[in-house]
């Protein structure tokens, strides 16, 4: 690693050590990537608490939401293909799916939020979860909400069965398997990146653990009107859930399972070369990474802007962050990447996580402007 950054190490390991040793977390993982080259992978505590497994830098941990970064990653790979195009009518290669007027949603509305078909059935189990037939057809014979693109709602479950199916019918693959043939596999992250895990992998998880989550959950289904119609009690997007075997093994991409280190690296391939690696062209990186819808949020009520499957934020980053405490950005305008994870799920804690990646973001960025960019411009 580059002695450049010695001090940002330095700093960032002495954080997540504070976090551990205060008993704040249990495990800590933080990577960061700048013009492809690793310059952060630090990480503290124990993957699992009750056995005293420690936290490697190659520990999965689920990281919830987070994981839509990983299935948006896999459209854009495709699209770089040429094999989808994101104004694709989800009909014309789901036919099914056009009932009760749903011909004219595109995948552009699905990656953007703006679908129209947030909610699940309020009765939704985690066994319905495992069973991919079952959850797209209830997509299929959905109602919409309201027209598509006419408002912003965050589809917190059903994107990743709108996005996935649209995969699986062009490709003939589910969008895991795409994901470790065509983004985890050529970057080497195999068994770090994950949507649906192994079974064999399993044993190699970090343990979750409750630390608010749950309470901050049924806060948000009896304070916030639509909470409970995108996130039905029975399949909050908590510990309970994210440690479930079936779950974990089957195909649900609005979530997924993956070490920092791996995220970063992905994120960072997106940017530019990593190890001769790019996933996608500078053209594409611009289109994707840049504000589709900015508009009060649905389900939450705050002003939020999304890309093409990426959140993006006002500091000109894009990326994904998960419930608990997860989180995996770049900055194209830096060439730099952060992803975070922790498997103590919390709430109302100060966000450990975010004050770690806007850590690392303020170092890089005075480094390099104190320095002057000696290095490519992410996406030139």
């Amino acid at each position: 690693m580059d002695n450049r950054w010695d001090g940002l190490r330095a700093e960032v390991r002495a954080a997540v050590d504070d976090l551990v040793t205060s008993g704040r977390e249990a495990g800590v993982q933080v990577a960061a990537y700048l013009d492809g080259t690793s310059i952060v992978e630090e990480q503290a505590g124990l993957a699992d608490t009750g056995t005293g497994r420690p936290m490697t830098a190659d520990t999965p941990v689920h990281a919830v939401s987070t994981g839509k970064g990983l299935t948006a990653t896999v459209v854009h790979v495709l699209a770089e293909q040429g094999r989808l195009d994101e104004d694709l009518p989800l009909a014309r290669v789901w036919p099914e799916f056009a009932r009760h007027g749903k011909d004219g949603i595109t995948l552009r509305h699905v990656l953007t939020h703006t679908a129209g078909l947030p909610a699940l059935p309020a009765d939704v189990t985690p066994d319905d979860f495992t069973d991919w037939s079952r959850m797209c057809a209830l997509l299929a014979d959905a109602e919409p909400l309201w027209a598509p693109g006419e408002r912003l709602a965050y589809h917190a479950w059903t994107w990743g069965w709108l996005v996935g199916e649209v995969v699986r019918r062009v490709t003939g693959r589910s969008v895991s398997q795409v994901l470790a043939e065509e983004v985890a596999g050529p970057l080497g992250v195999t068994r770090e990146l994950f949507l649906a895990v192994p079974q064999a992998e399993l044993p190699r998880l970090a343990r979750l653990e409750d630390a608010g989550l749950s309470a901050l959950m049924t806060w948000a289904g009896a304070n916030l009107p639509h909470f409970d119609a995108v996130a039905p009690p029975g399949v909050r997007p908590d510990t309970v859930i994210g440690s479930r075997p079936d779950v974990l093994r089957a195909e649900v991409p609005s979530v997924g399972t993956m070490s920092a280190r791996a995220a970063a690296r992905m994120y960072a391939a997106l940017l530019g070369p990593v190890d001769g690696v790019r996933l996608v062209s500078p053209g594409r990186l611009r289109a994707m990474s840049a504000p589709a819808v900015r508009a009060p949020e649905w389900v939450f009520g705050q002003e939020s802007t999304f890309g093409l499957g990426y959140a993006v934020d006002d500091d000109g980053s894009f990326g994904t962050a998960g419930s608990g405490g997860s989180l995996a950005f770049a900055y194209p305008e830096l060439g730099l990447t952060v992803a975070a994870v922790r498997n103590r799920l919390g709430a109302g804690d100060g966000d450990p996580m975010e004050r770690l990646r806007v850590l690392v973001r303020d170092r890089v960025a005075a480094e390099l402007g104190s320095a002057g960019r000696c290095g490519p411009r992410a996406g030139s």
